[in-house]
């Protein structure tokens, strides 16, 4: 009998009805292109049985509550999500984590939500947006959220938002632009020299850090010629990022990823329910082909202590039908990523 491989998933998002409700108000209805997806934790936990994923590590995806323009509106959705992920732990033992909302671009007002978060309300982290309405992580006057992030020994999962200028039409931001705005705050936390004055945040870079790992010479070279600073040093610095699988863990992306980033550096991610089960399925297959070592679970408790100290959460029986269904799902997608693979000519 295969053992479940117990993945800590770091890259899962939560579309609460108080959340879907605010953006509805304001006109939004899609996030990257996408439509907003339907969200509820038994249809999560039904998605990470599927996975084999034991724990989700929870955020609240772009456009987070950059697009409320007063900041004290900003501050007061923030709070009520993040009280709301705070509840699921304790009524799904074992299974949620989550990383606080900040109301970004609000540097004082993020540190001050970090702080209550982090201290009182029991969160595993926070998330942060590449940019928010344009600002983007590491430009000056961030400091003050920086310094108390760096006290926590704060995990930060950094997922972009759509560009500030408009989409090319034909084009999903999801597709092509949220790489680039990943690594364009990759980019600004190294050369601004964040990484280096606040060693104790762990930064997380959402889908394999976009174009970091493909262009990581290319940006030190540049950021070498800018700032006077050695190459070396930069790599360095851009390889003590973290880095998510999310949508990732292809033949193409992942030797990539796995050359450049150091070891235990590598972290499962899912990416639902923005990207549906069966594209979780199907990168996943990637992960199991290339075995890649602590990818599942061991890499993540370095960065979760308290999940490496929890004992494995029961799986309950399921009726033969839902596990033919899922065992059919599953060779279904392991089919599927054979079938796709490009060709040796």
């Amino acid at each position: 009998m295969t053992t479940p491989p117990r993945r800590i998933d770091v890259h899962q998002h939560l579309v609460p009805a108080l959340y879907r409700d605010a953006l509805a108000a304001a006109g939004i209805t899609e996030a990257g292109g996408r439509t907003l997806p339907d969200w509820s934790p038994e249809a999560a936990l039904e998605a990470m049985d599927l996975l084999g994923t034991e724990t989700a590590i929870l955020s609240v995806s772009t456009p987070g509550t950059a697009f409320l323009t007063d900041p004290g509106e900003a501050a007061g959705l923030a709070r009520r999500l993040n009280e709301f992920s705070a509840a699921l732990p304790a009524r799904h033992p074992g299974r949620f984590g989550w990383f606080a909302t900040l109301p970004m671009p609000d540097a004082t007002a993020s540190a001050g939500e970090a702080e209550r978060a982090l201290t009182e309300l029991g969160a595993d982290g926070v998330t942060l947006l590449a940019n928010n309405d344009g600002d983007y992580l590491g430009a000056d006057g961030q400091d003050a959220l920086w310094r108390v992030l760096d006290e926590h020994h704060a995990v930060v999962l950094v997922h972009p938002a759509e560009l500030p200028s408009p989409a090319v039409d034909g084009i999903p931001p999801f597709a092509a632009d949220f790489l680039l705005d990943t690594t364009r705050a990759a980019y600004l936390l190294v050369r601004n020299g964040v990484v280096r004055r606040y060693p104790n945040i762990r930064f997380i870079l959402s889908h394999a850090g976009g174009f970091v790992p493909y262009a990581s010479h290319r940006m030190a070279v540049a950021i070498a010629a800018d700032t006077g600073r050695s190459p070396l040093d930069i790599l360095d610095d851009l390889r003590g990022f973290y880095f998510d699988t999310a949508l990732s863990s292809s033949p193409a992306a992942l030797p990539t990823l796995l050359a450049f980033a150091r070891p235990g550096h590598v972290l499962f991610g899912s990416d639902w329910p923005f990207a549906p089960t069966a594209a979780g399925l199907y990168f996943a297959n990637g992960l199991d082909t290339a075995a890649v070592p602590g990818v599942d679970r061991d890499n993540a408790e370095g960065l979760f202590p308290r999940l490496a100290r929890s004992a494995p959460v029961p799986v309950p029986a399921r009726p033969l039908p839902v596990r033919l269904r899922r065992g059919a799902q599953r060779a279904g997608a392991r089919l599927l990523f054979k079938l796709v693979q490009p060709g040796t000519d």
